[in-house]
């Protein structure tokens, strides 16, 4: 079987993580953890052993392209992949296809954040190759689809309609986007729901089909690439072509439509740790309850997650399941119930024009 493609998508801001992740440096390039390496980092390295480091593209806002450099050494410039502006996930896979195509035309592809933390990643690979297989032989868009362990509301779900557990790759019924709480307390229950983890695996024809299906303008903007790709005409071919593409995601201008999608179900530790509650699960916890990761000293202080940045030291008492987060000058103190307000403090610092300190 042919080593596969591997397409990082490494251009979001991740708000959802402010403020220890900031527009001059977002959550990918940070090591959240503390294992000593940042998230795309890691992500890197969970696919060495599948493909060549060649096979290995970053598709990235181009204000970080020197961040992936020195994080990513090893990755020439022709496999860091610059965006002249933010315009998700369908135009940032379109881009990395059509490129890849060109090279490849019977290239296979997984397309997978650059800001995942995978625990289990032998079981990880072992799924991936099933995906990779799945695609050689059959004009499928496959997606990995993750066993929730509670109704959450921060993440995309994926109905599947065959429940035979002896298939590994199962045909989707209806993607939903981030549900309310009822809803999703609904799918959690049902037992045929998975997270969408937002990973892809597909060949570049099939894909390039989709896409010529379902968005067709794109499609035919970024074709018009096709003599221009690793050349020395490409950025300016991709600022050009940026500037007519629409916003819009892979799930919704692509994956919602088609009827060639499948799941396969992945149990491999994951989290896309994309909010204060994700890594206060993956965060060791004291007595209390408490993920915590600075000086301080807490008093009637439960079930909090308290990150505090440089030499300061906090003396905190009475909170329970708050997050209180310091870094760079920035305080956030906010309960963990509500933390999905956090977007919605961002966009009012905003407005105040204190983009500082975003």
């Amino acid at each position: 079987m042919k080593q596969p493609y591997i397409i990082i998508m490494a251009g979001g801001v991740g708000s959802r993580f402010w403020p220890l992740s900031r527009t001059p440096h977002p959550k990918q390039f940070l090591d959240i953890l503390g294992t000593g390496k940042t998230m795309i980092q890691q992500t890197y390295e969970r696919f060495l052993p599948l493909t060549n480091p060649k096979n290995i593209y970053v598709v990235t806002n181009q204000i970080y392209v020197e961040l992936v450099k020195k994080q990513l050494p090893d990755l020439s410039d022709n496999q860091i992949l610059a965006e002249p502006v933010a315009r998700n996930t369908a135009p940032c896979i379109a881009y990395a296809s059509y490129k890849i195509a060109k090279l490849d035309p019977g290239a296979v592809t997984v397309v997978t954040p650059s800001d995942h933390i995978i625990q289990k990643e032998e079981e990880f690979r072992a799924v991936i190759n099933q995906a990779v297989l799945s695609a050689h032989k059959e004009p499928a868009l496959v997606t990995l689809g993750i066993k929730p362990r509670r109704p959450d509301t921060g993440y995309g779900y994926i109905q599947f309609m065959d429940k035979d557990k002896r298939k590994t790759i199962r045909k989707v019924k209806t993607f939903t986007e981030k549900p309310v709480k009822e809803i999703a307390e609904t799918f959690f229950k049902s037992g045929d729901f998975l997270w969408n983890s937002g990973m892809f695996i597909w060949s570049v024809k099939t894909i390039i089909e989709a896409f010529e299906k379902h968005l067709p303008q794109m499609a035919e903007i970024f074709a018009e690439g096709n003599e221009f790709y690793h050349t020395k005409k490409e950025n300016d071919f991709i600022t050009k072509t940026y500037s007519l593409c629409k916003n819009v995601s892979i799930d919704i201008g692509i994956m919602e439509k088609a009827t060639n999608t499948y799941v396969i179900p992945g149990d491999f530790d994951w989290s896309d740790v994309g909010t204060w509650n994700a890594l206060y699960e993956l965060h060791h916890q004291d007595e209390q309850g408490n993920a915590v990761d600075g000086n301080m000293l807490l008093f009637e202080t439960s079930n909090s997650i308290i990150k505090l940045g440089g030499e300061k030291l906090a003396v905190i008492q009475g909170l329970k399941d708050y997050i209180v987060a310091e870094a760079d000058g920035i305080l956030l103190i906010c309960h963990r119930g509500q933390e999905q307000r956090i977007k919605d403090f961002v966009a009012a610092l905003r407005l105040e024009k204190w983009n500082k300190y975003i």
